[in-house]
C-alpha cells in the first residue's frame, strides 16, 4: 500500500473542525513590489504560515531570477531541543535581466511546507523608488527623479504617501499606477485597494488628480504649467489601509501606449499599429514583423518599436488564424450601412463617437453554425460591449452582453454555435453597453465556423505531495458548440521521482482528477506542470483527428463572508516537500463495481504525524458552503452521508465511505476517484491528504436487463 500525503487545498466547511499544525506559505506581499530591468534587488516577501526551509524562487515568464537569503538557524540553549521558527518575513535577491519584458509577473517558494501560493512582482523600466519615510505630509515627501517608479503600501487608515519631484514647463508626464490589479491573485485579501492620485505644485493646490481609470487604478498625463516643484500624493480613496495594499507608480515623460490599433493581428504577416493613449501624438505609428517566427494564437503582449531605436511599454494585442480585416471608415452605423465582410474572419474596429455602433454584413447558407467573440476588455479596451445578430430584414435573432471565459465573468460578449435559419445575408451589430466611445473603445470582432470543442480549468495552481505518497487535481471542462465526448487528461514536465494517474472527464460528467504519486526516494523539490486534455472528433469524411486542449490554473482567493472565488495565474507546480500532518491514507479497496440500488464501504485509516490530533474530515468530491468544485464519480453515484464516517475527531483514525449507485446510473469503466482526508488551514483553505487512486466501474439499468 502507498504511503497517502498531503495534496493542495480544497475549501469545505468542517463543524468544530481544528486547524492543521503546518501549512504551506500564504504570501501576502512583496516590498518593495517593484524591481528595475538590469538590475539586482533585495526584496522582502510576507506570509501567513512559516516559509522556514525555502529554497527556490520559481518566476513566471524569462529574464527574472530570485534566491532565497537563508537566514541563520536559532542557537540552541541549555540543551534545549531546537524549535523551527515561524518565518513569514524573508528577503529575496530577486535579479531582471535587461531584456526582461516590463509588466506583472507570478511567482511563487518552495519550502519544507510545499509550494506556496502566488505572490505578485512588477517588472519596470525605470528606478524603483521606495516609500521608506513613512510620512503623511508633503514636507517629508520622499524625493526622485523622473522617470522613476514609486512603490509603497497604505499601512494606517487616513494614510497619505508624498513623493516630490522636480518638472519643467510643458513637460508632459505620465503616471500609471498598479495597485488594486495587484491584489487580484493575492489569496488572503478580502479587499482590495481604491487608490488615487493628486499632482499638487509646491503650494499645495491640486493641477491633476484621478482615481479609475485600469478598474480601480489610476492613470493620467498631466502637462507640467511651469517650471518647478511638484508633489505626488496617493491614498485609498475611502482613506483605508491594508499592510499588504501595494503599490507601483510609473511616472515617466516619455510617450506611453495604452493600447493600440488594431488590436487583433495575424500570426505571421507583418503589421502596422495606430498607437492609443493621451501621451502620444495623433497618429503615432509603430510597426511588428514576427519574421522569422510566428506567433502563439491568443492575447499576449507586445513591445514595439519607438522612433528613438527604444521600445515602447507593451500593449496587448491578439493573435487570430482566422483572416484578418479592419473597420473601414466610420459610416457603418445601421444596416444600410453595414460593411460588408467574408466569415471566418477577424475583423477590428472602433466605436469612434459617443453612441456609435457598428454594422457587418455576411452572407451563409442553411446549417452553417458560426461563433462571435469579441476581444476588448479582456485587452485593456475601454469598450463594454453588446451585440446583435440579425437577419438582412433587421429582425434580431440572438444577442450577447457579458460572458464567462473559464471561472470568471468578463465584460467582452460571445454567442456561441448560432445555426443559420436559411441561406442568405446576415447582420451583427456591436455597441458599448454605455454609449460611449473615443480611441480608446477598441475590438477585435472574431466570427468563426463553430467547432465542437471544450476549456480545461485547474481548481487550484499547486499539488503537494511527500515521498512515498500522492497528492490530486481536481480539472473542469466547459464544453461548446456540441462538443459531448470523454476528454482524456495529461500531465507532463513532472517533477524527479513523480509519476502522473491521470483519469478523464466523462462525457456525461464535467469534472475529472489527476493524481500525482512521489516515490519513496523522490527529492523535495517544485516545478511547473503542464496539463492539458484530448479527445477524439470526428472529422471531414469521417476521419478521426485529436483535439488537445491545455488547462488554464486558478488560484484560490478568500472572499468576504468565506466564499470561495477564483483567478486565473501563469502556472501550475507540483511539489515534493517533507512529511506533514497526516502520513498515510490506507483503503479497504482500489477497485469498486456499481449497479443500481447497490452501495459498497470502503473503509478508511489514517496514519498521523505525532501529536497531530485535529479533526479531520473525509470525502470523495471537492466542495466548500454545498458549492462542488471537483467530483469525477459517474453519474448516478453518491456518498452516502448517513452511511459514512467522514468526522475523525481527536487524533481518531479509523473512518468509512459508503458509496450508493441510484436507478440514473450511468456506465463508465474504471472512472478514475480518490478519497480526500481534509484539515483546516483557514476558514476556507484547506490542506488535502489524498488516497492512491480508486477505480470505479459502473453497469446502468440497461444493461444490467439485457444480461
Amino acid at each position: 500500500m502507498r504511503r497517502i500525503g498531503p495534496s493542495f487545498l480544497i475549501l469545505i466547511m468542517v463543524a468544530g473542525s481544528a486547524i492543521a499544525q503546518t501549512s504551506y506559505p500564504m504570501l501576502m506581499t512583496l516590498q518593495p513590489i517593484a524591481i528595475q530591468v538590469g538590475t539586482t534587488s533585495e526584496m522582502v516577501v510576507k506570509s501567513r504560515y512559516s516559509m522556514w526551509g525555502a529554497n527556490k524562487v520559481m518566476v513566471s515568464g524569462h529574464g527574472v531570477t530570485g534566491v532565497v537569503i537563508h537566514p541563520d538557524p536559532p542557537e540552541p540553549k541549555d540543551g534545549e531541543e531546537v524549535k523551527e521558527p515561524s518565518l513569514t518575513s524573508l528577503t529575496i535577491k530577486f535579479t531582471a535581466t535587461p531584456d526582461a519584458q516590463p509588466g506583472v509577473r507570478d511567482f511563487k517558494m518552495f519550502t519544507d511546507r510545499g509550494v506556496s501560493t502566488v505572490g505578485q512582482i512588477v517588472i519596470t523600466r525605470d528606478e524603483v523608488v521606495w516609500d521608506d519615510t513613512k510620512t503623511d505630509t508633503m514636507e517629508g515627501a520622499k524625493e526622485f527623479q523622473v522617470p522613476a517608479t514609486l512603490t509603497g503600501t497604505f499601512e494606517k487608515n487616513e494614510d497619505l504617501d508624498y513623493f516630490k519631484f522636480s518638472a519643467e514647463s510643458g513637460q508632459k508626464l505620465v503616471i500609471h499606477c498598479r495597485c488594486m490589479r495587484l491584489q487580484d491573485r493575492i489569496h488572503d485579501l478580502q479587499t482590495h485597494a481604491d487608490p488615487i492620485i493628486t499632482i499638487k505644485n509646491h503650494l499645495g493646490s491640486t493641477i491633476a488628480a484621478c482615481d479609475n481609470y485600469f478598474a480601480a487604478d489610476p492613470y493620467l498625463v498631466v502637462d507640467i504649467p511651469q517650471t518647478g516643484e511638484y508633489y505626488l500624493e496617493v491614498r485609498d480613496v475611502r482613506y483605508k489601509s491594508n499592510a499588504y495594499w501595494n503599490y507601483a507608480i510609473e511616472v515617466i515623460d516619455r510617450p506611453f501606449p495604452t493600447n493600440a490599433f488594431p488590436l487583433a493581428i495575424a500570426a505571421d504577416q507583418p503589421a502596422e499599429f495606430e498607437l492609443i493613449g493621451d501621451s502620444l501624438e495623433p497618429g503615432t505609428k509603430a510597426s511588428f514583423d514576427p519574421f522569422p517566427l510566428a506567433l502563439n494564437q491568443g492575447r499576449q503582449w507586445l513591445s514595439l518599436p519607438a522612433p528613438d531605436g527604444s521600445l515602447y511599454d507593451p500593449i496587448p494585442v491578439y493573435v487570430s488564424n482566422e483572416k484578418v480585416l479592419v473597420e473601414e471608415g466610420d459610416d457603418n452605423d445601421d444596416i444600410e450601412h453595414a460593411q460588408q465582410i467574408e466569415v471566418p474572419a477577424v475583423v477590428n474596429g472602433r466605436m469612434d463617437k459617443e453612441a456609435d455602433i457598428d454594422y457587418y454584413r455576411f452572407e451563409a447558407k442553411k446549417g452553417d453554425t458560426l461563433s462571435f467573440e469579441v476581444i476588448a476588455r479582456r485587452s485593456q479596451s475601454m469598450l463594454d460591449s453588446f451585440i446583435y445578430i440579425e437577419n438582412e430584414g433587421g429582425a434580431r435573432l440572438y444577442a450577447s452582453d457579458d460572458y464567462t471565459f473559464g471561472r470568471r465573468p468578463n465584460w467582452d460578449s460571445k454567442y456561441d454555435n448560432f445555426v443559420v435559419p436559411a441561406d442568405g445575408v446576415y447582420h451583427v451589430s456591436i455597441y458599448d453597453r454605455h454609449l460611449r466611445g473615443g480611441a480608446e473603445y477598441v475590438y477585435a470582432l472574431e466570427i468563426s465556423r463553430s467547432a465542437p470543442t471544450f476549456e480545461l480549468t485547474l481548481d487550484t495552481d499547486k499539488t503537494l505531495t511527500t515521498p512515498g505518497t500522492s497528492g490530486v487535481l481536481f480539472v473542469r471542462a466547459k464544453r461548446m458548440n456540441g462538443f459531448k465526448g470523454d476528454i482524456q487528461l495529461h500531465a507532463e514536465n513532472l517533477p524527479t521521482g513523480v509519476t502522473a494517474t491521470a483519469g478523464k472527464i466523462l462525457a456525461s460528467g464535467q469534472d475529472g482528477c489527476i493524481i500525482f504519486s512521489a516515490n519513496s526516494d523522490s527529492p523535495f523539490d517544485a516545478q511547473h506542470v503542464r496539463i492539458y486534455g484530448s479527445a477524439q472528433m470526428e472529422g471531414a469524411e469521417g476521419v478521426m483527428t485529436e483535439l488537445l486542449i491545455d488547462a488554464v490554473p486558478y488560484q484560490e482567493t478568500y472572499m468576504p463572508g468565506g466564499g470561495r472565488n477564483h483567478y486565473p495565474v501563469d502556472v501550475y507546480t507540483v511539489s515534493i516537500q517533507k512529511p506533514s500532518d497526516i502520513r498515510n491514507i490506507k483503503v479497504s479497496t482500489t477497485e469498486v463495481n456499481l449497479k443500481p440500488g447497490d452501495e459498497i464501504k470502503i473503509d478508511v485509516e489514517l496514519v498521523r504525524a505525532e501529536g497531530f490530533d485535529a479533526n479531520v474530515s473525509l470525502d470523495v468530491i471537492y466542495q466548500h458552503l454545498n458549492v462542488i468544485w471537483g467530483n469525477s464519480l459517474p453519474k448516478g453515484v453518491k456518498m452516502d452521508g448517513n452511511k459514512s464516517k467522514i468526522l475523525l475527531t481527536k487524533g481518531e483514525l479509523k473512518g468509512h465511505v459508503t458509496l450508493v449507485a441510484d436507478d440514473t446510473l450511468e456506465q463508465a469503466e474504471r472512472q478514475q476517484f480518490c478519497i480526500m482526508a481534509n484539515v483546516s488551514l483557514n476558514f476556507v483553505m484547506k490542506s488535502t491528504y489524498t488516497s492512491e487512486p480508486l477505480f470505479i466501474t459502473t453497469t446502468p439499468k440497461e444493461e444490467e436487463a439485457s444480461e
